[in-house]
């Protein structure tokens, strides 16, 4: 009996000291971690996260909601969103983009597939290497205008901040700071949730990894051997995982990103590419780099037409054609392109294997599509 008393005792004192070292009356607890777990797809790495901004659940759906906000345009219609449609594989279908205030611009809106792996991320912008940074230019972009953000931000703020369900998302993704809503914070949350869009469940996918021999059709099968011959050598610039060699991820050797000049342009005088789209040159001001512009990734590329930094190929049959024809035009190009011309059945093939990129699932995926009572359009 002594003992079970002496054990009682003891029991009490140490609740009794879990209880002193908890909550003060009236204070929340402790939460409860929030760090994001990753789901990859098979032979797909980590992607590289900045220290300064590590991933947690709540901060991603913090991003989910800012991604779909129309109040972040200035003409309060347009949102991330706008130019990256889910059901297209996050582009818009357009040829150029087109911002808030309905200015055309020089290119396309590039596919957020996979985008946490883009070692750079703009079309030749070769200063783009981070999400954070990159958002800040749709949002106060002026030359061209694309959301329109103005005074620094600070009216979309006030009006973010009133927000009944930010005012709590946001203390919550950024615990400790004493005013979370910051220009910094949105672009964190931005980046975070944009990390998440991932696809990697095609049906390449699962013939490539799961050994499914069913999942892609024999035509795609021979399209994959073009795909990486040597011939056309489409590998070179489109290879990897994720099919595209401006590719980023944890334990990758740091490299520069590479940049492909592809024939498109052949304008008489010092510069073969028009003056709006001269590619990475615009920022290198070397002559070499004229016309020079990201390869992307080709993941859902069956979705992301019209196709180039132009849209000026409506459809993948175009692009070939293009590329087919390089062999028998006196035009400056990367020295890694096809030379070769295809016959009918070799591009029947190719454009089965491009198609059989295709995530379905990826596309209509609930935790990156429109969140529930946003301020969306």
């Amino acid at each position: 009996m002594r003992g079970f008393f002496a054990f009682a005792v003891l029991l009490l004192a140490v609740l009794g000291a879990v209880i002193r070292v908890g909550p003060a009356s009236g204070q929340e607890p402790a939460a409860v971690s929030d760090e994001y777990v990753w789901k990859l797809p098979k032979g797909f790495p980590k992607p590289k996260i900045p220290a300064d901004n590590p991933m947690t659940q709540v901060k991603v759906e913090l991003g989910r909601y800012l991604f779909y906000d129309t109040r972040m345009s200035v003409n309060g219609k347009e949102s991330c969103a706008t130019c990256h449609r889910q059901e297209l594989a996050f582009t818009d279908g357009k040829s150029r983009a087109v911002g808030a205030t309905g200015e055309l611009h020089p290119r396309g809106s590039m596919s957020l597939v996979n985008v946490a792996y883009g070692s750079v991320l703009t079309w030749s912008d070769p200063s783009q290497r981070t999400l954070e940074k990159q958002a800040l230019t749709p949002m106060f972009s002026a030359q061209p205008i694309e959301l329109g953000m103005r005074n620094n931000g600070d009216d979309y703020l006030r009006v973010i901040a009133s927000d009944p369900r930010y005012a709590k998302m946001f203390p919550r993704a950024f615990p400790g700071e004493q005013n979370p809503f910051t220009i910094a914070n949105v672009t964190k949350a931005i980046a975070s949730f944009e990390r998440t869009i991932i696809g990697g469940g095609s049906p390449y996918d699962r013939y490539h990894y799961d050994g499914d021999d069913k999942a892609i059709s024999d035509s795609a099968k021979r399209g994959e051997v073009l795909f990486f011959s040597e011939a056309l050598s489409c590998f070179r610039c489109h290879g990897g995982f994720n099919f595209s060699d401006a590719t980023d991820f944890e334990g990758r050797r740091e490299s520069p990103p590479e940049f492909h000049n592809t024939g498109l342009y052949n304008l008489a005088g010092t510069l073969s590419y028009p003056a709006a789209n001269t590619g990475i040159y615009e920022h290198t001001q070397h002559l070499a780099d004229v016309g020079k512009f990201k390869a992307p990734t080709l993941r859902n590329v069956a979705l992301t037409a019209p196709y180039m930094h132009d849209g000026r190929f409506p459809t993948l049959e175009a692009v070939l054609d293009h590329y087919s024809s390089l062999g028998d035009r006196a035009i400056s190009f990367d020295a890694r392109l096809p030379r070769v011309g295809l016959d009918m059945q070799q591009r029947a093939d190719l454009i089965a294997f491009l198609r059989s990129l295709t995530d379905e699932e990826f596309v209509s995926r609930f935790a990156a599509a429109t969140p529930p009572s946003s301020s969306s359009h």
